[in-house]
């Protein structure tokens, strides 16, 4: 039986990231994926300034081998209203691919690889510690799966029934050369579009020759319906080459104080998506990935004494120090209060603004630079 100081489960950016802070301070760590890496992910993509800090990540290493498009602008509206483009003097996010950038962080780790095994099952052995499929012993388990992530199910999570989750549908594609012509998209400018009842938005990104297409909401059952328009929008206005090839993949995330998840217990913890920390105004999970990654291993790296939930609760009043209430209070804006009609009607004007296109959508909801980047 194989045994280790920590098991994470899940190699995206939380995992890799978790575990590579517990192996730099000198624990055991293996992390568990159902896949092998690297894996296709897709995923609209970008990084900003303040998660390159946080990651300690060489961008000129990175880009030796991985796609890292600089983004200096962003064209945002409502669809079908006119839309507001903002200009930056240097890179304000940086565009990647998620197959590359979570196989990168995962390989730097040092961690013990255990890809390609899927997770079946964890139980309380007489010692207390967990075994997990039958051969794994550990007396830290850490779920960093994503939304479905099975270790968040074990603690009481139930996605798709319980939870009023975001979803999407996202396509990833490399143009051929004629197609790369074609498109209306500039690399360093990407574009969002926020639906008429300001219950999600879709993105169109590109990456190099690579095209990410994709929405999302928070109201599943007319989903497709708004992707439809959507894309009708994007070939009538010749933003995209047609037909577009592929087919669209969904996925599911919570956004931070929705429905809340318990994320502590007795030698487990959470990170990233798996307990639902999803920006409440954008939806972007990455940062919001890392970031509770960086403050898991920080509580973790003084729990020589053992894991009980006693000692991970500090963890969780870091979430909240970081983020804010976990009871959605903090996502409530003046203008939510409004009726619907007058909503939609101020919102198509001020997405049209620079000036608020700048300050709020971009600066504040997308990549808020009035936080400064975390250091643990």
């Amino acid at each position: 039986m194989e045994r280790v100081d920590a098991l994470i489960i899940g190699g995206g950016p939380a995992g890799s990231t978790c575990a590579r802070q517990l192996r730099r301070s000198g624990m055991e760590v293996a992390v568990l994926d159902k896949e092998a890496f690297p894996r296709d992910k897709v995923c609209a993509g970008w990084i900003t300034p303040a998660v390159v800090e946080a990651l300690d990540l060489d961008l000129d290493d990175y880009g030796r081998e991985c796609t890292l498009q600089p983004l200096s602008g962003f064209r945002t509206g409502m669809m079908g209203r006119p839309a507001a483009e903002v200009h930056y003097p240097g890179p304000v996010s940086y565009g990647i691919r998620r197959c590359e950038f979570d196989h990168y962080l995962l390989m730097r780790s040092g961690a013990r690889l255990l890809s390609g095994q899927r997770f079946k099952d964890m139980r309380r052995d007489e010692d207390g510690s967990w075994v997990v499929n039958n051969h794994i012993r550990t007396p830290l388990v850490i779920g960093a799966g994503g939304h479905f992530c099975p270790v968040a199910r074990h603690l009481g999570a139930r996605p798709g029934s319980a939870e009023a989750a975001v979803t999407a549908k996202e396509v990833e594609f490399e143009m051929s050369p004629v197609q790369a012509r074609d498109c209306g998209i500039r690399a360093e400018v990407p574009e969002l579009y926020f639906c008429e009842d300001l219950k999600g938005y879709g993105w169109v990104f590109r990456k190099g020759d690579w095209l990410n297409i994709g929405l999302g909401r928070q109201d599943k059952q007319r989903l497709g319906r708004h992707l439809d328009a959507f894309m009708g929008m994007l070939a009538g206005t010749g933003r995209i080459p047609a037909p577009v090839p592929g087919r669209f993949q969904g996925h599911a995330y919570l956004l931070y104080g929705d429905t809340p998840r318990r994320i502590v217990d007795d030698g487990v913890l959470l990170v990233g998506d798996a307990a639902g920390l999803a920006y409440a105004r954008s939806g972007e999970g990455i940062r919001p990935a890392i970031e509770s990654a960086l403050l898991a291993a920080s509580v973790l790296m003084h729990c020589r004494d053992g894991f009980g939930i006693d000692r991970l609760q500090p963890y969780v009043e870091r979430l909240v120090q970081r983020f804010g209430p976990r009871d959605g209070r903090a996502r409530t804006l003046p203008m939510e209060l409004l009726p619907a009609a007058l909503k939609r009607a101020l919102a198509g004007r001020l997405l049209a603004s620079r000036w608020f296109a700048r300050h709020l959508v971009l600066n504040r909801w997308f990549f808020h630079l009035h936080q400064p980047p975390l250091r643990v």
